[in-house]
């Protein structure tokens, strides 16, 4: 019999939020051998769990909408597996859906072509936030280890407006346009004569493949075990 290919959403929030991704991927192998999760192990000299995140979280930023692979031997019921899991949780981590995906699902790090965001700020109006994104080019300077260069990010922003508990916006991410949003922030505040303070609140609300030159939620692939 094959493994199961499984799709976890999980949320995080709290102190836990400053726990950077290699630990939370040691987290998580821990959490599916306390919940008793039958997951499946890779061959050779050291097995490992199948175990493949979307994208890494940076540091500080919560989020409603992360997600990782798994495989499985056996499953129980989406219901019951998540209340297993979530039992073997620390606090400010919560599964939220258990998806069986089909065999011929790529997995979530391969697929990432978006992520939404919500940014907790209040000193920006709709106003600043039109002006900004009906310009022709919007062009930073990306940073990398090695460089810098000059980029223009417009392309890259599917949306971004004001919502009542901060910017929403809509952004490329993925292997291989991977936008920040703390960079749209940084070019905004640069754009509206606005200075940002030390510390914002970034919140991760999901993640997108892309099919048919639509947006799908990782969520909205395969489907509940009954």
């Amino acid at each position: 019999m094959s493994a199961l290919k499984i799709r976890i959403r999980f949320s995080k929030h709290g102190p836990i939020k400053f726990v950077g991704h290699l630990d939370m991927v040691r987290y998580f192998q821990k959490v599916m051998r306390r919940a008793n999760v039958d997951i499946a192990y890779s061959q050779g000299f050291s097995p490992h769990q199948k175990m493949s995140f979307a994208s890494p979280l940076s540091v500080g930023v919560t989020s409603q909408g992360e997600y990782f692979d798994i495989e499985v031997n056996r499953s129980e019921s989406s219901e019951e597996m998540i209340k297993r899991i979530n039992m073997a949780n620390a606090p400010g981590v919560e599964v939220l859906s258990y998806k069986l995906l089909p065999d011929n699902a790529k997995n979530a790090m391969s697929i990432i072509a978006a992520a939404d965001y919500l940014v907790h700020t209040d000193l920006f109006h709709e106003d600043m936030i039109k002006s900004f994104i009906s310009q022709d080019t919007i062009n930073v300077i990306k940073k990398t280890k090695k460089s810098e260069k000059e980029v223009d990010i417009k392309p890259f922003i599917h949306d971004i407006h004001l919502e009542h508990d901060g910017i929403f916006m809509k952004i490329a991410q993925g292997s291989a346009t991977n936008l920040k949003p703390q960079l749209v922030l940084s070019a905004l505040s640069l754009y509206s004569g606005i200075t940002l303070p030390e510390y914002i609140l970034y919140e991760r609300l999901d993640m997108y493949c892309l099919e048919n030159d639509t947006l799908i939620s990782l969520e909205d692939i395969g489907g509940n075990i009954e």
